[in-house]
């Protein structure tokens, strides 16, 4: 099965003819600093400690680097490199416009969507290690984020949900205000009006932890979600929310069990198609069947962005209209690519290939539960 997977993918890679397809992305785009601590999270406390104890001073060696941020400007660069025709719909500052030019036009993102009348919104990303596990926490200025709504999208902006054939909608977290209300309003316009598929990853919803209860009612109950997309976090904070079983199953399974049998109840309750991604895997559920494969082993030299690099893999894969397990080993790979990269880059569709050839041994020696 791991080799058919493998030569299955490869070659539809190798084979894919120019075919355009529209994705629109909303609503957010940071500035996004990272800072690379290469040590533990105790490490790290004692030596910030140690600092403050002596009233200050500074910690050198410590690598840096500034990149676009944000989910959904993260996924239209990701996805513009694999050929598709992206089109964001943000709000940001003069300046945030003059970056996102600077980092997606290049690339052939449609920014004529892009709004300058607010805010930019800056991460600064912190990078170490906790039991062996590269792990980021994510310190943000929020912009003009919260007050992004429908209210937000103009007419043009609706014409565009209506062309597109995948509408996304990231951060929910972030958008504290209308964040909901935004989901339910595009994603119920797009099934009435548009023709595409709906695609929404909330982000760690952890930050507005008192509003999950109102985004499960009133979205993710509902049936206008074609795929949800969530990591093992999510996945629990909303499985919770559906089956008192939650909290004791955390007790008693590893994280990785945890995670599947999460995602085995949001795809029971759920009409949407639940995508799960992982460090060490990813899966596709639903009420009658589910897949699951193993992610690469690559020299990690970040986390922050993968998921945004895992959910354009995984629309191009969809795109392609691929077997559930090769959309899911494809979506690992652009993930795998970018979190290896040593400059933060997005794969082309060439560079994927060779990076796919490169790994045929790894897809050799795993196993993988497929119910195609």
């Amino acid at each position: 099965m791991p080799s058919r997977i493998a030569v299955e993918l490869l070659d539809c890679l190798k084979q894919i003819k120019p075919r355009e397809f529209r994705v629109v992305v909303m609503p957010d785009f940071f500035l996004d600093r990272l800072v690379t601590y290469n040590g533990d999270t105790e490490e790290f406390a004692k030596t910030i400690a140690g600092i403050a104890k002596r009233k200050g001073g500074s910690l050198h060696g410590i690598k840096q680097m500034e990149l676009r941020g944000g989910n959904a400007a993260n996924t239209a660069a990701a996805l513009a490199k694999l050929g598709a025709k992206v089109s964001p719909i943000i709000n940001t500052s003069q300046l945030g416009l003059h970056l996102l030019k600077f980092y997606l036009e290049p690339l052939g993102v449609d920014l004529s969507h892009v709004k300058t009348r607010g805010d930019m919104a800056l991460t600064t990303a912190l990078e170490l290690r906790k039991e062996g596990e590269r792990v980021n926490v994510m310190m943000s200025t929020l912009g003009s984020l919260p007050d992004f709504g429908i209210n937000s999208l103009k007419k043009e902006d609706y014409e565009a949900l209506q062309q597109a054939d995948y509408v996304c909608v990231f951060n929910w977290t972030c958008t504290r205000r209308f964040g909901t209300e935004l989901a339910d309003e595009v994603f119920r316009y797009v099934k009435e009006n548009g023709k595409g598929k709906t695609y929404y990853d909330t982000s760690d919803p952890t930050p507005n932890v008192e509003a999950i209860s109102n985004l499960m009612n009133r979205v993710l109950l509902g049936s206008h979600i074609d795929v949800l997309s969530v990591n093992d976090n999510e996945a629990f904070w909303y499985a919770s929310q559906l089956s008192e079983n939650a909290d004791v199953l955390r007790q008693k399974l590893k994280p990785d069990e945890l995670a599947i049998e999460c995602a085995r109840t949001l795809a029971k309750h759920l009409s949407a198609q639940i995508d799960l991604h992982t460090t060490t895997f990813a899966g596709s559920f639903t009420q009658k069947k589910e897949v699951v494969v193993p992610a690469f082993k690559v020299h990690a030299l970040r986390s922050t962005g993968a998921g945004d690099s895992w959910n354009a893999g995984n629309i191009f894969g969809d795109a392609l209209n691929l077997p559930n397990a090769s959309r899911l080993t494809l979506a690992n790979a652009v993930a795998a690519y970018y979190v290896a990269s040593p400059a933060a880059e997005h794969p082309t569709l060439p560079q994927l290939i060779k990076f796919c050839s490169k790994h045929q041994t790894f897809w050799r020696l795993h196993n993988l539960k497929c119910n195609d």
